[in-house]
């Protein structure tokens, strides 16, 4: 009885394994859709200035994509800069190679702080965006990005945790003289859930992807900047709570600009 009982618990083992990705080889999936977004000038030193995080997204059937997603307020200073500054993303090629490429802008959504680009040259493998409105309290979680704009070198990091609470992205404050214009603006327009979550984000973690540590499945974008300031602004010391943008905005957004011919 006793080898029968281990023989069937092998089975199950076996049979159950590859229902359960590990992190590791999730993390091995999602590397390649992560890029590097940032401004060029060749007068500069350096000629190239990280701004934050982004991750290619598409259509899931065909694998591959030029679409990319990031923060909106990522691209505040790139937008602002002159003619002879470049809004460029940095990509690994299957070589392990960073490669530059030019990248436009298709789409600002700035209530939930998202932009769409769109970069040159061959396509890039694209993550599965998946439906944030099923994501629980307590659910696992992963995240990707360059913490610290680069300071800890162009290699992608993973951070994992849980979302500890799905909350409005922006809240009235006890007096005027707190309010600020993302609140203002958040408030006029009716505030929308986002996710808060126990890991610790970083600068430069902005626009990175916020996925299912299992499946590699897109949930949200991670946010540092834009809902600190709806959500904190009544407080003298912000605390170092991470939040993300959940992902049925992303949809919302690739969908509009497919209508247009992408």
């Amino acid at each position: 009885m006793k080898s029968r009982s281990i023989f069937l618990i092998c089975v199950i083992s076996v049979l159950a394994g590859p229902l359960q990705a590990d992190l590791p080889s999730t993390i091995t999936k999602v590397k390649p859709s992560v890029v590097i977004l940032g401004t060029y000038k060749t007068t500069n030193s350096p000629r190239f200035a990280l701004r934050g995080t982004g991750f290619v997204v598409g259509d899931a059937r065909q694998g591959t994509s030029n679409l990319v997603v990031t923060n909106a307020h990522v691209l505040q200073q790139a937008n602002e800069a002159d003619a002879l500054t470049a809004l460029v993303i940095q990509i690994k090629t299957p070589q392990n190679e960073l490669q530059m490429r030019p990248a436009e802008v298709l789409e600002v959504d700035k209530i939930h702080d998202l932009a769409l680009l769109r970069f040159d040259g061959p396509a890039a493998p694209a993550l599965n965006v998946g439906d944030s409105g099923a994501v629980q309290e307590g659910q696992a979680i992963a995240f990707m990005g360059f913490p610290i704009g680069g300071a800890l070198g162009f290699s992608p990091v993973t951070h994992r945790g849980t979302v500890s609470s799905i909350a409005a992205a922006a809240l009235p404050t006890p007096s005027a003289q707190q309010l600020n214009e993302k609140t203002i603006r958040g408030l006029r327009t009716g505030s929308f859930n986002i996710f808060q979550l126990d890991g610790t984000a970083y600068p430069g973690n902005s626009g990175g992807p916020l996925f299912d540590p299992e499946t590699g499945e897109v949930l949200g974008v991670v946010n540092m900047v834009f809902i600190k300031g709806s959500r904190e602004s009544a407080l003298s010391n912000p605390s170092g709570i991470s939040f993300a943008i959940p992902s049925t905005f992303i949809l919302q957004l690739v969908k509009r600009n497919r209508t247009n011919g992408d």
